[in-house]
């Protein structure tokens, strides 16, 4: 590993943080260090300073601009001893029949990734398309089968597929169109050594962690992996299942909690361990994974210090 003197001492600061925080609030011992972000748009010094006052080490940005006023955006950071670690790309549409607006979304994309690059981040999260409009399977009657070397689905649920035919073609164009897509957008990736984050957040597409994991791995590039919320994919399996079938794949972690209904068939986004989540199952897999890295809070309506607490109990294993 190539680090910098401040590098180090930030790295063995968040250890012995780490450490503390598992004893203090009676967790389990992990072997992984995970640090603390919140989503923010443009920089601003008293913002960000009220989320370092509160205990966050850094935060990801929505904020897709030029490379000079990224540049400027990481100097504040800095200037705090924080950081931007991801830009928020979101939803592409790579997909699109229309060819002007597939690339007008793939320059939005490659614009993210300069801009990442000079605000100092590792990673641009990437939603590639999503689709929907015709029958397709519930969360929880999904049975997925699909071609292992061209990541087709073959079949969605049990029985007769014939009604979601559309819904199976319409998938296959997705991966195919984001195929092409991500494998433009890699040389920039390797240029910039910005990652690109893959997220499936409720785009109707790679909803169970089998196919997901077989998309982003099918890049076999280290500048492609995933992107995975928590609680964005509880309705179609436990955290724990997505993170094991991801492992070395993980880049980031965005946290949020779902609460199920009680025949576990749909349910609510609610605040993080307020839901069905089980976090301290979730933080073992995130160890057993060996991921190291960062746990940014995509939910509102909660004070600073309350969203801080909760995630250092989630970091403890609690």
């Amino acid at each position: 590993m190539n680090m910098n003197r401040r590098q180090f001492l930030s790295a063995s600061a968040a250890a012995t943080t780490a450490l503390l925080t598992s004893a203090q609030f009676g967790g389990a011992a992990m072997k992984t260090t995970l640090h603390k972000a919140m989503i923010v748009g443009r920089m601003d010094e008293a913002e960000l300073k009220k989320l370092k006052d509160a205990g966050f080490e850094g935060v990801e940005t929505s904020a897709i601009v030029p490379p000079d006023e990224a540049a400027k955006g990481r100097v504040i950071a800095e200037k705090l001893g924080m950081r931007i670690h991801c830009v928020l790309r979101g939803w592409a549409e790579f997909n699109s029949k229309d060819p002007a607006k597939a690339a007008n979304t793939l320059k939005t994309t490659q614009d993210a990734l300069r801009a990442a690059q000079a605000y100092g981040a590792d990673a641009v999260l990437l939603v590639p398309c999503r689709i929907g409009g015709m029958p397709m399977p519930e969360a929880w009657d999904f049975q997925i089968e699909f071609d292992e070397k061209t990541g087709h689905l073959t079949k969605v649920a049990a029985g007769d597929n014939d009604k979601y035919k559309a819904y199976i073609e319409a998938h296959n164009h997705a991966v195919d169109t984001s195929v092409a897509a991500v494998k433009t957008l890699i040389p920039l990736a390797e240029q910039t050594k910005v990652i690109i984050a893959l997220e499936n957040v409720w785009n109707n597409l790679w909803v169970q962690p089998a196919i997901f994991k077989h998309f982003v791995a099918s890049f076999s590039n280290p500048y492609v992996k995933g992107y995975f919320d928590i609680g964005n994919h509880v309705k179609y399996a436990p955290p724990q299942d997505w993170i094991k079938a991801l492992g070395s794949l993980l880049a980031k972690i965005h946290i949020k909690d779902f609460k199920l209904k009680p025949d576990g068939h749909g349910g609510d986004f609610v605040h993080p361990r307020d839901g069905s989540v089980n976090w301290p199952v979730v933080r073992q897999a995130l160890d057993d994974a060996g991921y190291n890295g960062w746990l940014t809070i995509e939910d509102s309506d909660l004070s600073l210090d309350e969203f801080s607490k909760r995630l250092d109990l989630i970091i403890a294993g609690r």
